[in-house]
């Protein structure tokens, strides 16, 4: 047992050695070392500062995409690009309400669903104050659900407005302060055009995506069936699902009920587009861990010129040391021991080198996020951290190496004569 322990135990005393007689290398040629190491350093902050943007850049998406609903089904009437339908009259496969009824009572993964019709940009006036092109979008009651956009006050549609097609409308506080309507404006009336509406709620405003330009628009929901006793109109649908992971089954049930509620024979394409926000999602994440990829491949080549630095200087301190080699193979150092010396003297030039870098890579992350507002949750991941380390290590030994075999092989004898 003891014999057995031995072996480690000898091998951890020189590599500790190994260790102290490399910082000692270091630390004498303080300022080399510093040069030596700049390749790694610009690499690792390089590395880490590109990965966090990233990061950030992929954490932004995300959370814009998640707040614009990952359970999300779009459907829309679209002329298909084959079959008897092919040349079909635009307004001929419109979407009609009646395709709907029932539909949640037949597609079970479907939770919400609403019928939409855009009534295009009105004027809205209130007293003598007027707001120009506001836009007026007819909505059934479960839009405010599915769009995760609650009224702080008042009401939504009741059954009855929609059944008797009520002129009543919801509107943002954006309108409400553009009109000057009173603090408690339910109850008040306002002017669509030449229509009036009688105000019934206030709905929270939708926070804008990074990517999304939205500009002054304001917009104004009315009851869909009001929407269509006004003008009868191009209609869209909105779905949800109950859970992100039944959306597949969700898409697939809503367009067995559709074609088979708009007679669509089997075999023929479907006359209608399904968009679901979830698989929009994976395509972007897959994009971004690409980009993330070639990025990082990008910028690690400062990482390999930096290992060639180190690889050379390490060359130029075998020669410089070649007596001491010498030296310490004439008195019975194996081979084992220089090699470990240099090849150990290497990795903690590397490695220094890395974490100046990672602390480098830090800044110019905090740098990042308060420069740039798409990329304000840019921050360093653990992975990252673990990368940097691993990687000016794996450097360390792969450009280590070549000086450290040089070294163990040197001829005693030549090396003592070595002036």
């Amino acid at each position: 047992m003891k014999n057995f322990l031995l072996g480690p135990i000898l091998f951890l005393r020189l590599f500790a050695q190994s260790i102290l007689l490399a910082i000692g290398q270091i630390w004498v040629n303080k300022t080399r070392s510093l040069l030596t190491t700049l390749g790694i350093i610009i690499g690792v902050a390089s590395v880490t500062a590109v990965v966090a943007g990233m990061s950030g850049m992929n954490a932004m998406i995300m959370e814009n995409f998640e707040f614009f609903g990952t359970k999300k089904i779009f459907l829309w009437p679209e002329r298909p690009q084959s079959g008897s339908q092919k040349n079909a009259n635009r307004w001929d496969i419109r979407f009609r309400p009646e395709q709907f009824e029932g539909v949640l009572e037949h597609c079970p993964s479907v939770e919400y669903l609403t019928l939409m019709s855009q009534l295009g940009t009105m004027t809205a006036r209130y007293k003598d104050h007027t707001a120009e092109n506001v836009r007026v979008t007819g909505v059934e009651e479960s839009w405010f659900k599915i769009e995760n956009r609650p009224v702080s006050r008042g009401r939504t549609f009741s059954y009855l407005d929609a059944r008797q097609a009520r002129r009543v409308c919801v509107i943002p506080q954006k309108l409400q302060e553009k009109l000057y309507l009173d603090r408690d404006c339910i109850g008040q009336t306002l002017q669509l055009d030449y229509h009036t509406f009688l105000i019934i709620g206030i709905v929270e405003e939708r926070p804008r995506a990074f990517f999304e330009w939205q500009g002054d628009r304001i917009e104004v929901f009315i009851p869909f069936q009001t929407a269509q006793a006004i003008q009868e109109s191009w209609i869209e649908a909105m779905a949800s699902c109950r859970r992100t992971d039944l959306a597949e089954e969700a898409k697939a049930e809503l367009t067995f009920f559709l074609r088979k509620m708009r007679k669509i024979k089997p075999g023929e394409p479907n006359n209608f587009g399904v968009f679901f926000m979830e698989s929009e999602v994976q395509k972007v994440r897959s994009m971004m861990a690409v980009l993330s990829l070639v990025a990082a491949a990008i910028v690690s080549i400062s990482l390999v010129v930096g290992g060639i630095g180190i690889m050379n200087i390490m060359l130029v301190s075998v020669s410089e040391r070649t007596r001491e080699i010498g030296l310490r193979k004439a008195v019975g150092a194996p081979a084992s021991a220089i090699l470990m010396q240099f090849l150990v003297e290497a990795i903690v030039l590397c490695l220094l080198g890395g974490m100046l870098g990672l602390g480098l890579g830090h800044i110019l992350a905090k740098g990042i996020s308060h420069s740039a507002g798409f990329l304000s949750k840019a921050e360093v991941p653990g992975w990252a951290v673990l990368l940097a380390v691993g990687f000016s290590t794996a450097v360390g030994i792969f450009f280590g190496m070549f000086p450290a075999v040089k070294a163990a092989r040197l001829d005693p004898i030549e090396a003592l004569r070595h002036e």
